[in-house]
């Protein structure tokens, strides 16, 4: 892309283009740079990274001198088997250009992958320690599997190797076990999916009682269904005991892991969940031998002891006889004691029931009832002389009182008077004035006036 020349610009000094806006020298490095650079790899550590909630990563790629920004967009970022973290040494493939905005030169990755470990190794290494740092692989979460299961699930694909060995194993060794196989692929896309499902399948058929998982031997790329994460946690939902047989015995698995046994291989997982039924009938056979002849030691053991015990066992009759004796004895000095302690008993009955006649309570209330009368009596006359000189000193007070109430010298003839409204009593003519409204109190009723005059003192002025 190349920017036209305006004619209205003139040309700058020493003959130079004619001047840009900051967006055109942007657009310029931009076309120029993808016209010039495009495509490149780069290796580098990866620094800074960021995810935004648009699902884009934004991180910095770094050597020992120099850095560059880089973007990985969500759709490239969902195709990654590890997850990106900072430290992490990568080889990226993207397309180098200038982001406007801001006038920077950056790096748009489309790919990515980790220098010296491959993508399926470090995404099993970080899948690995993240399901351990949750518990998944720990021993005491795993179960025990049953002993001689009748009905056996089986999720693999049908037609494989590895259902073929497991199928010829369990036939040998108890041909009457009922077996049930989901077919899944093992290998390629959509084939953990197939086995989730597989999984969940099984889970709801009627009676399984364990479940087998597995494949015969390939790349880690082969085997890659059984690191994926969500096969994991579909074998910990699992409520059927899992045996995950996965490749060859050197090949180990994020499902081998999760799982309640592992199988180094599928041939090994049929023989793990059935052991062989002529085994059994051999342990049965020599454990039925052990336990008879343990069982012919004892009773003979047993049938000493009880001659042994038969010879040194008495007469019976003779130790009723002994018994009889004893318990007549003991009856003749029980009767004795009991009638003495019946005398004793009688003694002292007698005893108390004299002293009891000596404190008769009847006699001592009576003289208690005299008592009490007569102390009511004093007490009744002293109450009356206390109260007649109560009413002494009432009467006393009361004619005082008389004589100093207001309304006694009322009733001789004189007057209270007092201003309204505020009703203060009038002391001296002085405090009143002509129009003032007052009320005046008799001996019996009230009175209102109003004063017409007011002369203090002056006898003529009323």
């Amino acid at each position: 892309m190349r920017v036209a020349r305006r004619p209205s610009r003139s040309l700058g000094p020493h003959g130079l283009s004619p001047t840009l806006s900051v967006t055109e020298l942007a657009t310029l490095l931009r076309a120029t740079l993808e016209r010039e650079v495009g495509q490149v790899l780069v290796a580098g550590e990866v620094s800074n990274l960021r995810r935004a909630p648009s699902g884009h990563a934004y991180f910095t790629l770094k050597d020992d001198r120099c850095q560059v920004r880089c973007v990985m967009f969500r759709s490239a970022l969902q195709s990654l088997v590890f997850t990106p973290a900072d430290g992490q040494e990568v080889i990226v493939r993207g397309q180098v250009s200038v982001y406007p905005a801001r006038g920077e030169m950056q790096l748009y990755v489309e790919t990515m992958d980790p220098q010296g470990r491959g993508a399926l190794q470090l995404a099993f290494e970080q899948l690995k320690a993240r399901l351990a740092a949750e518990g998944l692989f720990a021993e005491e979460r795993k179960r025990p599997l049953p002993f001689f299961p009748h009905r056996i699930g089986i999720a693999t694909a049908v037609g494989g190797a590895a259902l073929r060995d497991i199928l010829v194993v369990l036939h040998e060794r108890h041909p009457g076990a009922h077996v049930v196989v989901s077919s899944a692929r093992v290998q390629g896309e959509g084939a953990a999916d197939d086995l989730v499902r597989a999984i969940a399948d099984l889970n709801a058929y009627p009676g399984v009682e364990v479940l087998i998982v597995g494949r015969g031997g390939g790349s880690l790329e082969d085997l890659w269904p059984f690191n994926e994460e969500r096969v994991a946690r579909a074998i910990l939902a699992s409520r059927i005991p899992v045996i995950s047989a996965v490749g060859h015995e050197v090949d180990v698995t994020i499902a081998d892991l999760v799982a309640d046994r592992r199988a180094p291989t599928p041939t090994a997982a049929a023989e793990i969940v059935v052991p062989r039924v002529v085994d059994l009938a051999a342990t049965v056979a020599r454990a039925t031998a052990a336990l008879v002849a343990s069982v012919e030691r004892q009773t003979t053991r047993e049938r000493r002891r009880v001659d042994d015990l038969g010879r040194r066992l008495r007469d019976p009759r003779r130790t009723l006889l002994e018994r009889r004796v004893r318990i007549e004895g003991l009856t003749v000095r029980a009767t004795q004691a009991l009638g003495g302690l019946l005398d004793a008993a009688r003694t002292a009955v007698d005893s108390a029931r004299h002293r009891l006649h000596v404190q008769d309570p009847r006699t001592r209330t009576a003289g208690l009832a005299a008592h009490l009368d007569a102390v009511e009596r004093r007490l009744q006359l002293a109450a009356g002389h206390v109260v007649q000189q109560a009413r002494g000193r009432v009467a006393r007070a009361a004619s005082a009182l008389d004589d100093l109430s207001p309304l006694a010298v009322l009733q001789r003839g004189y007057s209270l008077t007092r201003t309204l409204p505020d009703r203060t009593v009038v002391r001296d003519a002085a405090a009143v004035a002509a129009g003032d409204e007052v009320e005046i109190r008799f001996a019996a009723g009230r009175a209102r006036a109003r004063i017409e005059s007011s002369g203090g003192d002056d006898p003529t002025s009323a």
